[in-house]
């Protein structure tokens, strides 16, 4: 099953942390069907990679989507029609253990930047007639999890935001949306797979039995990003196999 190809012709996509996982397969997908694909990352050697499979889609930004110098270039475009505000991070530990760099780094990154990312993008959005923002959230954003209270917290202030975004652009029609994973199967996922207490741990929380894949995510996003979803703002998709339905 596919959109179609045609799906995103002449419009221009930004993607956030296109170098790998999540981020890489929307890249992939938005090409795919027919967008101006501006990826972001900071390693130039992922960038190559993708703009070798859509070489006339793909437009790379070798950036720290931290950067003021990224921000302004952002501003600066003459139009832009969706966003998928992918960089982010975590740190797993006990709460007591967190450290104050810990703290920083992930409100810094997970909540600070979507939220900068998005305030330079609403400029060049105020010239499309319909534009999208798609926030990365996670399953995290309407649960807890032991050992992740960083995660939670930044996430769960994601889905605030976004609520807010929404209202507050719908005057631009600029909507504004998350997505919420559940556990992603990738390179760098699949290690933590083999403690077999995580892992049951895991699966026993998805009723649906498995791991998502990165292209289950995309779509999701490419849904967002679409006219398909002209009505649709401020809410989330949960890609969780049912793990928030517990």
């Amino acid at each position: 099953m596919s959109f179609n190809e045609n799906l995103f012709t002449g419009k221009t996509i930004l993607i956030a942390g296109a170098g790998k996982g999540i981020g890489l397969g929307c890249a992939v997908m938005a090409a795919k069907y027919g967008a101006n694909v501006i990826a972001v990352a900071r390693t130039k050697n992922d960038l190559d990679k993708l703009t070798e499979l859509y070489p006339e889609n793909i437009t790379p930004w070798v950036m720290d989507v931290t950067s003021d110098a990224f921000y302004k270039r952002l501003r600066e475009l003459p139009t832009l029609d969706g966003l998928v505000n992918n960089a982010g991070i975590n740190r797993v530990g006990a709460m007591e253990e967190q450290s104050s760099e810990n703290i920083d780094a992930v409100i810094d990154l997970n909540i600070r930047t979507l939220y900068k990312i998005s305030q330079a993008a609403i400029t060049p959005m105020k010239q499309s007639k319909y534009a999208s923002i798609v926030n990365m959230s996670s399953q995290m954003g309407f649960v807890g999890s032991p050992g992740r209270t960083l995660y939670c917290m930044s996430k769960h202030a994601v889905e605030g935001v976004t609520k807010a975004m929404a209202v507050e652009l719908a005057e631009y029609n600029i909507r504004v949306n998350t997505v919420a994973p559940t556990f992603v199967l990738t390179p760098m996922t699949e290690p933590m797979f083999e403690d077999e207490t995580f892992k049951n741990f895991v699966f026993n929380m998805i009723p649906l039995g498995r791991l998502a894949k990165v292209e289950d995510i995309a779509n999701s996003c490419t849904f967002l990003l679409s006219d398909l979803a002209s009505m649709i703002t401020g809410t989330s998709i949960k890609v969780d196999g049912g793990w928030t339905a517990h």
